[in-house]
């Protein structure tokens, strides 16, 4: 019986109600929709508006909780990483082509513009489509819902910006159908907790409508969101030690001012115009056409610049790596022979960290101004994807009497990304060479044979530049029956997807068509089912459930196994395939409400794409070698089960006590396969098997709980206080060292001497501290006349408690003899990188509405 047979039988005989006790240790699900890069999305307060038979107009305890308790916490809800989370403009869906997650930074600081919103629960579908497994948000921009009259506020805060204006408009609707609404915020801060993390964003939303009658609405919507951060750095157990958790490796100073190398910024503008037509009464028709633009760029240092030595055919330079925590630079490295340590290095490494350990700037300006001809050593560079897409969505809704509602939406999308490399300040040089400095034969070395030995200015592309064209087809059905004690419904939707790489430059390491001019395009189609319902033993008791089978084509950021360079496709390219089920208990009293939920989620057949150096791969190109690698696991399974439960008692006079808990397990149920690929070998290094089954899902706490109590004053002021407890965290474990890699000499033979007890501790996975942090948030409002004046404060971990929220092995060491070498140091030189919680911080926020 295969895997989707056996899900089918489970459902049939209710195997949900057979979970032991050994499966009630469970999971979780994903706390705030959160960004690309993991952290939870800035600014928002989520609004539930009210689903039948299941939730008020307020949003339940556990998402309460979960959004503002736990998400800064790393916790994911259910282990669901953010690609299952579908987020909406007014029904059109927003994820990208190329990652398939949300983008919060297109909607950030526009949070009084957008509390028209409607929250549809995990695995539950939307009228619009089907989703995903983590649920949809579906923001909503007519102007003539929003609440009507100004309101300004100003808020400080010291998490990422120090502080925010904003300024929220709505009219009234006119006598001839006109409305409108505006809304702009800025938000700035030179640091937030962490060292060097400037920050500046400004957002603006305009939105239109114009009715005729009762039967015909147009709406124009445009969102402007300009976002620039700079970034924090992971830490090593030893950099921690040393510097603590505010410290951050990516900035230095430039004269008197801090100025971070790795910068974000984001800048996607959107236009969107939308029609419903009602007509008739049980009758209504909705058209969208959504259209998006604009830049992501991130920004890094570049230390491989050389000079080209005519008639020798080579090319010369480089420099150090400038990272202040680069392993040659930090104290363990003066100790890594146990023999013969080098203790007086190791004092100045770690006098010179504790005294400086950040990135030199003078210096990288003064090597550059020093080389002959002046060109670059070193570069400050931007990854960069300019893009845009569009779509056209059409649903019609159908409604039969009371019971039956009936609805189809087709949606027609398209765009391309362009991807290339770009030069952001040269640092005091006048040019940089266009090579891979690494690379010792000059014609490979070249990142486009077409333009050899490219001297690039500031502004001038270069390392790579290509192209993602993708198109797709999509139609969605839903039907919905609701009766006296039974709510059911059941949606299918088909997809056929597209898309094609188009290189502009050719690479040395892969001529021709292997990396220049479009690759084969390759077109997937797939198909979801959803279906559940509501139970209603009577008004106070009610049972939910649902039963997903998801299929999905690859996301673009995994179709090619070296993007930036070939046009090679990653083998066997396949849709992932996501089912699962879940089952809701609701007990509302008098003296309590509470909800409990049980799922279980099977993610079958993903592809994940990692990119590190490495050293000790069993390869014989390259003995003795590094490699810079592009690792490939493809056929991996996932188990998600879980518990979930809220508790809200009042206590009388305004008093209520709140709780919640989210008890999970999620583990690699398979062992992927694993293979390489590199410019430093000609083909593919296969690997075979990944041993990751048993293995236990990272970035997210396995147990949480939460136990707190509100109040509300007649007087409109109220305070809130929660303790949370994290537990079960775990290091992401590093693929290739559960490999015969681990295991193999350079010859491909089987390392001597093996000690496979000792092979197998050294690949025991890490498990995190738990931890607990206490929060606190509070407010007061007052009517003036026709003035209302509000406040409030959160202050959240107040008892500054520093933490390992998440963590990573390093894949450098891919061998066992290194590793070996690695366990015998007082201090690894590669040993995992963390990320640590920050200490107490506060928000507070001053409002006036007219």
């Amino acid at each position: 019986m295969d895997s989707r047979s056996k899900f089918v039988m489970s459902v049939l005989l209710s195997s949900f109600f057979s979970l032991n006790a050994q499966q009630s240790s469970l999971i979780q699900e994903d706390s705030t929709p959160q960004d690309v890069e993991g952290r939870a999305m800035d600014d928002f307060q989520f609004e539930v508006q009210n689903i039948s038979g299941v939730l008020t107009s307020r949003k339940n305890l556990f998402d309460r909780t979960m959004a503002y308790e736990w998400s800064s916490n790393f916790f994911k809800r259910r282990f669901l990483e953010n690609d299952h989370f579908n987020l909406m403009l007014n029904g059109v869906s927003l994820n990208k082509e190329d990652t398939g997650r949300p983008s919060w930074a297109n909607l950030g600081g526009l949070n009084d513009a957008l509390r028209q919103q409607v929250n549809y629960p995990m695995m539950n579908d939307t009228p619009y489509g089907i989703g995903g497994l983590s649920g949809s948000l579906n923001f909503l921009t007519e102007a003539n819902k929003q609440r009507k009259g100004l309101k300004l506020s100003l808020a400080a805060a010291s998490k990422n910006y120090r502080y925010r204006l904003m300024a929220t408009y709505s009219s009234q609707v006119s006598k001839n159908g006109w409305a409108y609404m505006i809304s702009a915020s800025l938000r700035e801060g030179e640091e937030g907790f962490r060292e060097g993390t400037d920050y500046s964003a400004h957002s603006f939303i305009a939105a239109v409508d114009r009715s005729f009658g009762k039967n015909h609405l147009f709406n124009a919507t445009f969102i402007y969101a300009w976002n620039k951060r700079g970034k924090s750095s992971p830490l090593t157990a030893e950099v921690y030690e040393l510097k603590k958790a505010r410290y951050n490796s990516y900035w230095g100073f430039l004269g008197q001012k801090k100025l971070n190398s790795r910068e974000k910024l984001i800048c996607e503008p959107i236009f969107q115009f939308n029609y419903q037509f009602y007509p008739k009464g049980n009758l209504k028709i909705e058209s969208h056409f959504t259209y998006q633009f604009g830049r992501t760029a991130s920004s890094r240092l570049d230390y491989g610049g050389g000079r080209f030595i005519d008639g020798f055919n080579v090319v010369v330079g480089g420099g150090k790596n400038p990272d202040p925590v680069y392993y040659q630079k930090l104290p363990s490295y003066h100790l890594r022979m146990n023999e013969n340590p080098d203790l007086k290095g190791a004092y100045l490494a770690e006098k010179d960290l504790l005294k400086h350990g950040q990135i030199r700037w003078d210096e990288i300006f003064m090597e550059n101004r020093n080389t002959l001809d002046n060109y670059s050593i070193y570069a400050l560079y931007e990854d960069v994807s300019e893009s845009y897409s569009w779509s056209f969505q059409n649903g019609i809704s159908f409604l039969k009497g009371k019971n039956f509602h009936l609805e189809n939406v087709t949606s027609f999308k398209g765009g391309k990304f362009q991807n290339f490399a770009q030069i952001k300040d040269l640092l005091g040089g006048k040019g940089f060479l266009d090579v891979d400095g690494f690379e010792k034969d000059i014609n490979r070395s070249q990142n486009d044979l077409r333009n050899y030995n490219r001297i690039v200015k500031q502004g001038d592309k270069f390392k790579y530049n290509y192209e993602l064209e993708h198109k797709s087809i999509e139609t969605f059905f839903r039907a919905k029956y609701s009766m006296k004690k039974f709510d059911l419904y059941s949606s299918f939707q088909l997809e056929f997807r597209s898309y094609q790489r188009d290189g502009l430059y050719e690479n040395g390491n892969y001529k021709g068509s292997l990396s220049f001019g479009k690759s084969i395009k390759k077109s997937f189609l797939t198909k979801a089912f959803k279906s559940g319902g509501l139970y209603k033993f009577n008004g106070r008791h009610l049972l939910s459930f649902n039963v997903n089978y998801l299929e999905r084509p690859p996301f673009l950021n995994k179709a090619y196994s070296n993007v930036r360079i070939s046009n090679e496709y990653v083998r066997e390219l396949r849709p992932d395939i996501n089912y699962g089920f879940d089952l809701s208990y609701f007990w509302r009293s008098r003296f309590f409400n509470l909800r409990i939920a049980g799922y279980r989620l099977f993610l079958k057949d993903h592809t994940k794409i990692s990119y590190y150096f490495s050293e000790g791969i069993s390869n014989a190109e390259i003995v003795g070698e590094g490699a810079f690698v592009q690792e490939v696991l493809r056929g991996i399974d996932m188990n998600h089960m879980g518990l979930e439960a809220s508790l809200e008692v009042p206590l009388g006079g305004g008093w209520n006590l709140k709780g919640a808990a989210s008890f999970g397990r999620s583990n690699y149920s398979s062992n992927p396969d694993i293979y390489l690929t590199s410019t430093a070998f000609k083909k593919p290094l296969d690997l075979g098997k990944s041993y990751l089954k048993g293995y236990i899902s990272s970035g997210s706490p396995q147990n949480v709980y939460s136990l707190g109590f509100e109040y509300s004053s007649p007087d409109y002021w109220w305070i809130s206080g929660s303790l949370n407890h994290f537990d079960g965290s775990y290091v992401n474990v590093a693929p290739i060292k559960r490999s015969k890699n681990f295991v193999l000499d350079s010859d491909g033979l089987l390392l001597n001497n093996l000690d496979m007890k000792k092979v197998n501790e050294s690949l025991e996975q890490e498990q995190l501290e738990s931890y607990m942090n206490l929060n606190v948030v509070g407010g007061k409002s007052w009517k003036i006349e026709k003035w209302y004046v509000g406040f409030f404060v959160s202050l959240n971990n107040i008892l500054n408690t520093i933490y390992r929220t998440g963590g990573f092995e390093q894949s450098r060491v891919s061998n066992y003899t290194q590793m070996r070498e690695e366990l015998k140091r007082p201090k690894p030189l590669f040993g995992p990188k963390y990320w640590y919680s920050n200490g107490a911080t506060f928000f507070t926020s001053l409002y006036l509405r007219i």
